[in-house]
This record gives structure tokens, C-alpha cells and sequence, in this order.
């Protein structure tokens, strides 16, 4: 294996994203990009579609067109641009347009470049020291009116006289090819197969003697009149065979009397149904009369006789497969009919043509056309200079360094546009071929994927939107939102899958608390669930009791039926965990507030504080060490990009991606809601201020909650226990 070069040039490095990177500072630094040692790049592929830079000047990078970008094809780029400037450091400014001068005339590419640039201004009629993009925008423009443009096609501008032009244009409207300047023209290939097309359909004519058409030039004619009959025909003639095998199939190979009868309406529109039925009525000797066919084929059967000449009134099989038979060395020719292409243009056209034999004129024109393709070349090559002056080293700022997107003035170009969801909008939205929450989950950050739909653009697709700041109470699976794209275009997103990560160390703290408040909640809601349903199962079984009792029953043993579900026992049960609960919690306090009792104000305050550390600490420093770590790269390798170094997203910077909604403190309009929502508060303060005096006098003087009143509780709450240990007592029946 070749042992890497070692960096020579001056690079000159900074820090951006957590890493150390190379600083891109003149157009020398992108001469040098080979020498770079391809561990320090950022990036070393990223694909095509999906990114917000000129789509043009991407593909002009992509040199094999496989749909990614990668070192090899950015150094070869790098070289060739700053090669054909004479002064590459104007990459850095991005203009739309280039002065002439500063071509490099000292290049051979440079100067014809140079030269092609003169060309396509003196073909778009303009006369000015600079060109730019929108000129070399339309080839259509460039090229129009031009004889030769080195495609190898040629149109009728490129004729010579008026004779040769209406040629190219007959050939034209045969098979064409579209020329640059926007015309539809020929190729070699065309001329080729247009002369072949001619010779074979004039052969073709020629071999179209007396003898093929038996009719004279009513043949085609009367070939498509026998045609229509022979169905017919045949199945007349298999009838008059069946009554001549059998007499006992006549009825049924005749005409149907039924069907003719089951026809409503006029018979005369009725020819449809009446042409199902025989073309005559069958006979034992198997000749066809003619003028007793049925009354729907008699046009047709008039206008065969017409133009075979046929002048008797009925005709054998024999007769039939005759007149059929001398059509055969027509239809042999017509099965040979070669250069249909050129047929619409007449025989007389045909030779016409290949009499003045303009073939090799029209090859050399098209000869001395492509003898231009490298100055049409050149003309394309300046497009592709003028798109890499104004894009190139913003590129460069997002695959070498990845400076713009740390760059607060500007935007990465893997950043497609703007979501807004949750009262809240994010600039870190980057178009996905789909979710893939596997890869992405490594990057320590929330990502929301989002479908995002425009009906009125007639567009679709897929976002990775990530959130570095806010609560995520509010997000979920479904949820709609709207992302507008880097154009302001607005499309409907929705929430389709979520990659969960913490946002804020602040939401981290109050993480276990909510997740403590979701899972009560969750067993609040569960529990009285199944006790409705419980309920409702007993009301429903009582009633179904109820009923089932007879009207005389016995009185007593109702009302001993109703007054035994109430069981003394139970209730003694409850009460005494509730005391069990009751002691054991004021045992705890006894003993907090007893070991509390000589320390001071502050010194409380800080226990508190270390109790809530010490159950919010843990999700606390997770959340921090992953704050510290979110990385972009692995959101970009989900989406096709080789990332080769950090991309941190810190606390402070992502505050910069994500912004929430800031709003005024208001008052309530309603005069109603602001006492309310006054008393409200008042409560909330005297309640908070009344428990601190308390706790805090308790403390300082040492009367609340002694420690020796702790086993007097504990007696109480073991009476109340042997009191629920003793046997249940049965209440006495009652009498009706």
C-alpha cells in the first residue's frame, strides 16, 4: 500500500464543530486540495439530489454521474477551474458574471474558453466585456440561426440553397433528432436509412406488374370487398353441407323465425341483429343465389359482384374459391412491401429524389458540422465555468469544512428549509429518502421525521427536522405541522416517526417527574377503567337477578340478599392500611423533622435541594453528556452522506437552530377570570407561606413532632390492626 504524502502546503486550520479543521482562505488553498491528507477533509461523499445548491454545478462536479460527489471528482474540479482563471481567488466572491479578462489566455483551455465566451456573445448580438450565467442559460439562444454547432446535426439553416433545405425538412418530418439550436434536424444515420427507405419502396413499386392486379387499379378495391364477405360466405357454404349430410339439420342451420320474431321495433333498424343470421337460406345443391341474400349483406355482396365483374345471379363454392384465388400474387406483393416510411410521399416524389441523389451533400454538411463540436464544446464549458465561479467554494465550505452550517449568516446547503410545529420553528431540516431512526438514534439529537406534501406544487417528501431546544410534552406520531422550503414554498408536514433524545438539561430535570405523573395517570385511568367496567358487569348481573325473581317471592330472603354484601370486615381492613399509611408517613416526617430540628433555615433549604438532585441528577448528567455529544453526522450518513470527522451541536449553538415562541405577559381581559385567577394565586401564596412559618417554628423550637410521641402512634395503629384481625361481624337480618 502507498504510503500517504505529506502535507507541504501552508494550510491554515481553525475550529469549527468541536473539531479542528482546514480554513479555506484564497483560491491557492483550492488549487492545493490534492495535497490535502484526505483524513482532514470533512466529508468524502455526499450524494446530488437533496441539497439546496445550484443543481447544475453539482452535476458538473459529479464527473462519472453516478448520483454522489466524492474527493476525487471535488480535487479534479478544483484544478481545472482554478486552472482556466487567471486569478481563482475570485471563486471567493461568487458572481453571477466573469470579465473576459479573466479568463486565462495563457492556458490553451483558458484561451479557448476565452474565445468561446467572445463567440456566444457575438451570437446573442451583444457587445460587452463580461458574461454571466443568464446568458449562457439558454443553448436554444446560442445557437439559433447558426449553420453549424457541432452536434452532428444539421437543420435547414445549414443548406446551402433552398432545394437541399426542403430536403432536410422532408427528411425531417420522417425521423428528426433535436440540434441545439432547438430545431428538429438530421443525422447521418437518418440520410442513411431515409436513401435506403427510398430505393426499397421504389423496387417495391416497380415489381408491380399487370399480373399482380387482377382488377386493374380496382384490385385494392376488390380485395377488401371479398374480404368482408368471406366469413360470411364460408359459413353459407358449411350449412348447405349439413342439410346435404342430414335434411333433419335444416331448421336448425336456417334462418331462426324466434329470433326474427323476438325483435321489437322497426325491423328496418333492427340490420345489426338481422346480419347475425345467414347470408341465405341454405340449399341441398349448395349455390348461392344472389339476389335472395339476406336483406343486410345485399350492399355488400352488390358492391363484390360490381368490381370482380361477376354478371351472374349465383355462384358455387367452386365458383368462390376462384374469384379468391386470383388474388394471391396481389396479396404475395403486398406481403412484400418494403420502405413504408416514405410511402406518403409518393412514388413520383420517391424517384424524384433518388434521381437528384442529394445523399452525399447532405453527409458532407453534416460532416462539417461536427467538425465544430469542440467549439460548441467550449461554448458549454463556459456555462460550466460561470456555474462553478458562483458555487464552487460555497460547496467547498460545506464538504471540506462544513462552515456554513456553523455560520450564523448563512445556511448548509443540506439544509432544506424551515419547520414549524409546537409553537416553535427549526432551521435544521434535512430531506431523507425516508425514516431511519436505527442510524439516526446515534446522534444523541430529537428528530422528528415528517412526509411533507404540496398539492398545489404537486410535490412529496420526506424531512428529518431536529429540535435542540423546548419541552417535546406536546409531540407525538400524527401530529401536523407546516415546513415551508428554502424558496418560502409552504407544504403540509406530518409527524411520522421520532427519534426520542433529551433537548435541555432543564427538561431532563423535570423528566422523572413527569414520567412518574404519566405513569399514575396511566394507572389512575387504567384502574378506573376496569372498575367501571366491573361495576357496570355487576349492576348488569343484579338485574338480570332482579328480574329473574318472582314478584311473590319470599320478602326476607331479599332483603338478607341485599343487606349481605356489606361485610363489617372490609371496611375494618381499609381503614387500618389507611392508619398503617397514615403512622408510617408521619413516622417519616417525626423522623425528618426530628433530625431537621437543629438545623437552620438554609441548611433545610439545601436538603431539599439535595433530595430533588438526588432524583433528578441521574437523568440530569445523561442528558448533559449527550448534550455534549449530539453529532450531525450520523442524521447525514442516514441520508447517504461518509461524514469523516465530528459535527458537534452544542447547548449554545442549537439554541441558534431551534426558536421558541417569546410571548408578553398579558392580563386577562375578562374582569371575572382576573379575580378569579387572583384569588387563585392569593390561595397558593398563604398555603406555601403558612407551611414554611410552620415547618420552620416547628424547627427552631423543637416542640413539633417529638420523636417520643412516635411510639404512641405506633400503638394506635396496632389496635386499629388487631381491630381489623378480628373476625367479621354479621349484621342481623332485617324484616321486610
Amino acid at each position: 500500500m502507498k504510503k500517504p504524502e505529506q502535507n507541504t502546503y501552508p494550510w491554515a486550520f481553525t475550529s469549527v464543530g468541536g473539531t479542528v479543521r482546514v480554513k479555506i482562505r484564497s483560491g491557492e488553498d483550492i488549487s492545493h486540495l490534492g495535497e490535502l491528507d484526505r483524513k482532514m477533509w470533512t466529508v468524502l461523499s455526499c450524494p446530488v439530489k437533496n441539497l439546496e445548491l445550484d443543481e447544475k454545478c453539482l452535476q458538473y462536479i459529479d464527473v462519472d454521474q453516478d448520483g454522489k460527489i466524492r474527493v476525487d471528482e471535488v480535487i479534479a474540479t478544483a484544478r481545472w477551474i482554478t486552472a482556466v482563471l487567471k486569478n481563482p481567488d475570485i471563486l471567493l466572491q461568487e458572481n453571477d458574471s466573469l470579465p473576459l479578462e479573466e479568463f486565462n489566455a495563457e492556458n490553451p483551455v483558458g484561451a479557448r474558453l476565452q474565445a468561446s465566451a467572445r463567440q456566444i456573445l457575438s451570437n446573442l448580438g451583444l457587445e460587452k466585456d463580461a458574461i454571466s450565467l443568464e446568458d449562457t442559460a439558454d443553448n436554444v439562444k446560442i445557437f439559433a440561426n447558426t449553420r453549424f454547432n457541432g452536434d452532428g446535426i444539421i437543420t435547414p439553416v445549414s443548406a446551402e440553397d433552398e432545394t437541399t433545405a426542403a430536403l432536410i425538412e422532408t427528411i425531417a418530418g420522417i425521423s428528426s433528432q433535436m440540434d441545439r439550436s432547438g430545431v428538429a434536424g438530421i443525422t447521418a444515420e437518418q440520410v442513411e436509412a431515409f436513401y435506403a427507405a427510398c430505393e426499397d419502396y421504389a423496387a417495391w413499386q416497380k415489381a408491380c406488374t399487370k399480373e399482380v392486379l387482377p382488377f386493374g387499379e380496382k384490385t385494392a378495391d376488390a380485395l377488401a370487398a371479398v374480404q368482408a364477405l368471406q366469413d360470411k360466405m364460408a359459413d353459407y357454404f358449411m350449412r348447405c353441407k349439413l342439410i346435404s349430410f342430414d335434411a333433419a339439420t335444416a331448421p336448425a342451420v336456417d334462418v331462426s323465425v324466434e329470433k326474427i320474431a323476438a325483435i321489437e321495433g322497426s325491423l328496418a333498424s333492427a340490420s345489426e341483429e338481422i346480419a347475425l343470421q345467414p347470408l341465405a337460406k341454405p340449399v341441398v345443391d349448395g349455390v348461392l343465389i344472389l339476389s335472395a341474400v339476406n336483406p343486410a349483406w345485399k350492399d355488400a355482396v352488390d358492391a363484390m359482384t360490381a368490381l370482380i365483374g361477376w354478371k351472374k345471379d349465383r355462384i358455387s363454392e367452386g365458383e368462390w374459391a376462384d374469384v379468391c384465388a386470383q388474388f394471391a400474387p396481389y396479396t404475395a406483393w403486398l406481403d412484400a412491401r418494403k420502405g413504408a416510411e416514405v410511402e406518403g410521399l409518393g412514388i413520383e416524389a420517391v424517384n424524384a429524389i433518388l434521381k437528384e441523389d442529394r445523399k452525399a451533400a447532405l453527409l458532407e454538411l453534416i460532416e462539417k458540422d461536427k467538425a465544430e463540436e469542440a467549439n460548441a464544446l467550449s461554448i458549454e464549458e463556459v456555462d460550466k465555468v460561470l456555474h462553478l465561479q458562483k458555487n464552487f467554494y460555497r460547496f467547498l465550505n460545506n464538504y471540506v469544512v462544513l462552515a456554513d452550517f456553523y455560520d450564523p449568516e448563512r445556511k448548509a446547503m443540506f439544509q432544506a428549509g424551515r419547520l414549524y410545529i409546537d409553537q416553535r420553528s427549526t432551521d435544521l431540516c434535512i430531506k431523507v429518502d425516508g425514516p431511519s431512526p436505527e442510524i439516526s438514534s446515534l446522534s444523541g439529537m430529537y428528530i422528528l421525521y415528517c412526509t411533507c406534501t404540496s398539492e398545489k406544487l404537486g410535490r412529496s417528501f420526506h424531512i428529518a427536522a431536529v429540535l435542540t431546544d423546548g419541552d417535546v410534552d406536546g409531540l407525538r406520531e400524527g401530529k401536523n405541522a407546516i415546513f415551508y422550503d428554502r424558496e418560502g414554498n409552504d407544504y403540509t408536514a406530518k409527524v411520522i416517526a421520532i427519534v426520542d433524545n433529551p433537548i435541555s438539561v432543564r427538561q431532563a430535570f423535570w423528566s422523572p417527574y413527569k414520567k412518574v405523573a404519566r405513569m399514575i395517570s396511566d394507572k389512575i385511568d387504567k384502574s378506573a377503567a376496569e372498575k367501571n367496567e366491573k361495576s357496570l358487569s355487576d349492576l348488569t348481573a343484579k338485574a338480570d337477578t332482579a328480574t329473574s325473581v318472582k314478584l311473590e317471592g319470599d320478602g326476607k330472603e331479599a332483603a338478607k340478599a341485599a343487606t349481605s354484601s356489606f361485610d363489617i370486615a372490609k371496611f375494618a381492613g381499609i381503614f387500618a392500611a389507611i392508619g398503617m399509611a397514615i403512622g408510617f408517613i408521619g413516622e417519616f416526617l417525626v423522623a425528618v423533622i426530628s433530625g431537621a430540628a437543629t438545623l437552620k433555615f438554609w441548611q433545610l433549604l439545601l436538603v431539599i435541594a439535595g433530595i430533588l438532585l438526588l432524583i433528578s441528577g441521574p437523568s440530569m448528567i445523561i442528558a448533559w453528556r449527550k448534550l455534549r455529544r449530539r453529532d450531525l453526522g450520523p442524521v447525514l450518513n442516514a441520508n447517504g452522506w461518509a461524514i469523516n470527522a465530528k459535527s458537534l451541536v452544542n447547548v449554545k449553538f442549537g439554541k441558534t437552530l431551534t426558536s421558541l415562541a417569546n410571548f408578553p405577559r398579558l392580563t386577562a381581559v375578562d374582569p371575572a377570570a382576573r379575580k378569579k385567577a387572583f384569588w387563585k394565586g392569593f390561595c397558593w401564596v398563604v398555603i406555601c407561606l403558612a407551611l414554611a412559618g410552620g415547618l420552620v417554628y416547628g424547627i427552631c423550637t423543637g416542640k413539633l413532632c417529638k420523636k417520643k410521641d412516635a411510639p404512641a402512634a405506633q400503638e394506635q395503629v396496632e389496635e386499629v390492626a388487631e381491630a381489623a384481625a378480628e373476625p367479621a361481624v354479621e349484621l342481623p337480618e332485617t324484616a321486610e
